[in-house]
């Protein structure tokens, strides 16, 4: 059939108003909406026959049962729904009632037309809501993950918001030992701070946290009470032991914040904050991020220079201690799961290099050395040898028990591409 004929067809089925006799043809003709496709069609056949002109009302539709005569209605209440959200972009989706879904089928069957010819109503409202509410709120549409996301429900007759989280990326520096990176439940009272039949519970005075604060409760309630969330979860570009310190330019971390209502803050004023109201941290270079950059940072698996201090039980020359680190110095070592962790992680053997190492003694049993690593290198079991878990091992090529009493991580080390890559940030939001 020409297309002419096939709009013949369509409308021998019933009265069809122009965006569902448009529909099946959407494929032809770029540039057009189905209603302009369907007023076109209509319009050339009562040409071509003489006959009087005779839209048919929306209402009347026995396709979309009125439903294409209220794309300006919804988009005027997905605007109302984000009053009082702060956005840069966003996405429409549309749930179709089931027996509509069925009417677009059975027209196409009537009419002899491919079960798929043109597009489904479900898309033409995604698009015709979409740009409507584009234009009102001078926003961009955003197919990977916006800044909201709008349900028209037409069944329910409502419209729905979905608010993303927000990214925002950091480095911290830990400038005060025992401070976790996140929050740590104590596991006696299961957080509640209470024995039954004891009162406060002893292994953490009552608070329900083994560590009165940490890095993640340092950071978070500023930034989700400023971007109105819900919550905020903390992810770190791995992370360093509750009793070393983070120094240096500090660890990469990104703070994703749940359902934020505001995304205009002032983030440089927000670090002043929070490095104002806390004695044990400091951030800098607080970014809004894409979401993918919360990706990144967990899967950060970077390279770390660390500064550490070393007593020995017995007395150990300079001499003894050049010799050990230059058999330790690019050398892989084989490190089982580590005693002190291994009733969390799961007991492997993992390889990781040391890249180098270096230091001097300070007196006959103390030494601070410098050890340059892969990610997820055990530094402290590369001196104790962790019981002969990690081989070769300071202690082990000394022949003398080694113990780190103070670790200070120096530098989360970037890959060959830089951290801060400018594709995971939001500029726009940024600026």
């Amino acid at each position: 059939m020409t297309i002419l004929e096939e709009a013949r067809a369509l409308l021998a089925t019933g009265p069809l108003c122009d965006a569902c006799l448009g529909r099946p043809f959407a494929e032809r003709s770029f540039g057009l909406t189905n209603p302009e496709r369907g007023r076109a069609l209509r319009t050339t056949l009562a040409l071509a026959a003489d006959d009087p002109y005779e839209a048919t009302a929306t209402d009347d539709c026995w396709v979309c049962e009125g439903l294409c005569g209220r794309y300006g209605e919804f988009a005027d209440r997905a605007v109302e729904a984000v009053a009082d959200v702060d956005y840069f972009t966003y996405q429409v989706g549309t749930r179709v009632p089931p027996l509509v879904e069925e009417n677009g089928e059975l027209l196409r069957e009537e009419a002899g037309l491919a079960p798929d010819a043109g597009e489904l109503l479900k898309s033409e409202f995604n698009r015709e809501v979409g740009r409507r509410f584009g234009a009102r709120t001078d926003t961009e549409v955003d197919f990977e993950r916006p800044d909201v996301q709008l349900l028209v429900d037409l069944d329910a007759d409502e419209v729905s918001v979905t608010i993303n989280s927000l990214a925002v990326y950091g480095r911290y520096r830990k400038v005060e030992r025992d401070v976790p990176q996140t929050e740590w439940p104590c596991s006696n009272c299961g957080e509640s701070g209470r024995l039954h039949g004891v009162g406060p519970c002893p292994e953490c005075d009552g608070t329900g946290y083994r560590y009165p604060t940490s890095v993640e409760q340092e950071v978070a309630p500023t930034l989700v009470t400023a971007l109105r969330g819900d919550e905020g979860v903390f992810h770190g570009a791995g992370r360093e032991d509750v009793d070393a310190l983070m120094l240096g330019s500090g660890r990469p971390f990104v703070l994703e914040v749940r359902h934020p209502h505001r995304r205009d803050v002032d983030l440089d004023a927000l670090e002043v904050e929070i490095n104002e109201a806390s004695d044990m941290i400091e951030v800098e270079g607080l970014r809004f991020a894409t979401h993918d950059m919360v990706e990144r940072v967990k899967e950060h698996d970077a390279g770390k220079t660390y500064r550490m201090t070393v007593a020995f039980d017995e007395a150990v020359t300079d001499a003894a201690l050049a010799t050990a680190l230059d058999e330790l110095r690019g050398t892989t070592v084989e490190q089982r799961t580590p005693g002190r962790v291994d009733h969390r992680r799961a007991d492997l053997v993992r390889e990781r290099e040391v890249y180098d190492i270096s230091g001097s003694t300070t007196d006959d049993t103390h030494a601070t050395l410098v050890v340059d690593g892969a990610g997820g290198l055990y530094v402290k079991e590369l001196v104790s040898g962790d019981e002969g878990r990690t081989e070769p091992s300071l202690a082990g090529l000394l022949g003398v028990e080694s113990t780190v009493t103070a670790l200070d991580v120096m530098a989360v080390e970037g890959e060959e591409e830089p951290f801060e890559h400018p594709d995971f940030f939001r500029d726009a939001e940024a600026d």
